[in-house]
């Protein structure tokens, strides 16, 4: 019972991350149906951005202090990531929609920036791992015989916090309305007055920044990042959204729980070497069984 515990909060820490990740995958298809592979880049980035960004605010001993100091190194990135997705819309998706491209189009021009982000990343910081700073303190909580460090209690507190507080944003607010409308009918949405690419820009700006964060959280949590980092993650994160339903922003956190967990689990029981390929495999049982996926896909219906 104390192992499988353990598991549930190793499951669980992951599955936030593929969750964050996820959320991105899901808004962006939800209103123009694209699957933005460069978003497993934006997250590689993000985690980047915030290691030179504590490592120029003094390492594993800031200046400014701990709490300061892990503000900045996730404010920061979260900004300009949102940045990168603004770039990426106006640039490259906004110009393919304005000349009516055929689908396959933009899913190239995503593969491109991807390959783009990636070997900028290598320039820039080169193509070894690099050490994120220990600035995190190590406290251990122990309960029902199970074990929690502090860095799976930020990681998860955060990756809830930006969970709970998209779904009441989306839900909840003037803008979250528009988003909705412009998922279920964008040519609607226009004739009752909607912006549409400014909504499907804010879909960018929002799911850069969630990517951006879920990078330099994962950094703080493996102590270690690479410009390949994003790829795998990414892979898994588009599984989550499939598995919860594509365009379904619920549907996309639990799936993102759901594959962590089942990641974990057959790690700890089946084999670590299958770690990976458990996300591959559901991704595949789901598309085969029910490709609108446990939740379908609510946000993303046509009318």
């Amino acid at each position: 019972m104390d192992l499988v515990l353990q598991q549930v909060i190793n499951g669980l820490t992951m599955g936030a991350i593929y969750a964050i990740v996820g959320l991105g995958y899901t808004m962006v298809y939800g209103i123009i149906r694209l699957i933005n592979f460069a978003h497993g880049a934006v997250f590689m980035v993000g985690a980047y951005l915030g290691l030179t960004l504590l490592e120029v605010l003094g390492g594993a001993h800031p200046a400014i202090g701990i709490v300061p100091a892990l503000l900045i190194a996730l404010a920061l990135p979260a900004i300009a990531c949102a940045g990168l997705g603004f770039a990426m819309d106006a640039l490259v998706y906004r110009r393919l929609r304005a000349k009516r491209a055929h689908p396959l189009i933009p899913l190239i021009a995503a593969l491109g920036i991807s390959l783009m982000l990636e070997t900028a990343a290598m320039l820039v910081w080169g193509k070894e791992f690099k050490v994120y700073p220990a600035i995190l303190p190590v406290w251990h909580f122990h309960f029902a015989g199970a074990v929690m460090n502090s860095a799976q209690v930020m990681l998860l507190v955060i990756c809830f916090a930006m969970m709970i507080g998209l779904h009441l944003f989306v839900q909840h607010t003037r803008i979250g309305r528009a988003m909705r409308a412009a998922a279920l009918d964008p040519n609607a949405a226009r004739l009752v007055g909607v912006n549409v690419d400014q909504i499907i820009m804010l879909t960018f700006v929002i799911g850069s920044a969630l990517a951006a964060v879920a990078g330099v959280l994962v950094g703080l949590y493996y102590g270690s990042v690479n410009f390949r980092m994003g790829y795998v993650p990414g892979l898994k994160a588009f599984t989550a959204a499939v598995l919860g339903g594509v365009g379904n922003i619920p549907g996309a956190m639990i799936g993102g729980l759901i594959i962590g967990l089942l990641e974990t689990f057959g790690a700890a029981y089946i084999s670590g070497e299958w770690k990976d390929a458990i996300a591959f495999i559901i991704l595949i049982t789901v598309i085969v069984a029910r490709p609108t996926g446990l939740l379908g896909e609510r946000i993303a219906e046509r009318a």
